[in-house]
């Protein structure tokens, strides 16, 4: 007596490596990314500027850590992320992985150029200089120069597989300055203060001030993710111009 094929159940994601699937579904995902970073913002800023106190030691400068201390933790993730993509690609030979990484670099260098001049106009009231050499920002200015760096050989090259590989083989060499980011503060004596929020360790500021930053960082997630979805539809239809379906959304003739 025959059986019954097994019922699949779950979701294949494997389907959405096809550039046309995913295309779709990242169009359905932007508007409600952005939608969701700007209330997000909106909420997490008027937290930091209205709700939370003033710190007792910077005053009302500290409010900077609300746009500040997001963008530098997002120009880290952001990283890894294209690092591990462009991985992906380079030894899988995924082109989707590929053009995510491509799509991923110059905001990843956006928010690393918000935390630089943020950075700066935090420490000129609070250390009484723009910039000082030190390993945190000396090292977050390195990984501005290795965005900078993977978008320049990019796009020297005219080939896009070509382009892709040389460029991967850079986001992982470079990938080593983000633990020393991260762990900067550790590890030298430097003028930037260490972590405020640690794992397994309660916080050391305020409910409110803490509550506007997780919600800022939130919205700056969302911002990310909308803009890179966003930015990886293009290139997507730029790579799949032979393709029928991506000269009909378009509306090139076929």
């Amino acid at each position: 007596m025959p059986t019954a094929e097994p019922r699949r159940t779950g979701i294949n994601w494997f389907k959405y490596a096809a550039p046309q699937r995913f295309h779709a579904w990242a169009g359905r995902i932007v508007p409600w990314a952005l939608g969701l970073a700007a209330v997000l913002a909106a909420a997490g800023l008027w937290i930091g500027l209205a709700v939370a106190p003033t710190d007792h030691q910077q005053g009302d400068a500290y409010r900077i850590i609300f746009i500040h201390v997001p963008a530098a933790w997002m120009s880290m993730v952001v990283y890894v992320a294209m690092a591990f993509w462009a991985a992906i690609g380079l030894a899988f030979n995924a082109r989707l992985a590929a053009m995510l990484a491509s799509a991923l670099a110059p905001t990843g260098a956006l928010m690393t150029f918000i935390a630089l001049w943020t950075g700066a106009l935090w420490g000129k009231p609070t250390w009484g200089t723009w910039w000082v050499w030190d390993a945190r920002l000396t090292s977050e200015l390195i990984l501005l120069f290795l965005y900078i760096g993977f978008l320049s050989l990019h796009a020297s090259i005219d080939d896009p597989r070509r382009a892709d590989r040389a460029a991967a083989l850079l986001a992982l060499v470079g990938a080593v300055n983000v633990p020393i980011i991260y762990f900067s503060v550790t590890w030298w004596n430097t003028l930037h203060q260490g972590a405020t929020i640690r794992l397994g360790q309660p916080p050391t500021m305020a409910a409110p001030m803490l509550l506007g930053l997780l919600v800022m960082t939130l919205a700056f997630w969302a911002y990310c993710i909308g803009v890179v979805l966003m930015r990886l539809r293009v290139i997507v239809l730029q790579r799949e111009l032979h393709a029928g379906w991506a000269r009909q959304v378009l509306g090139a003739p076929t």
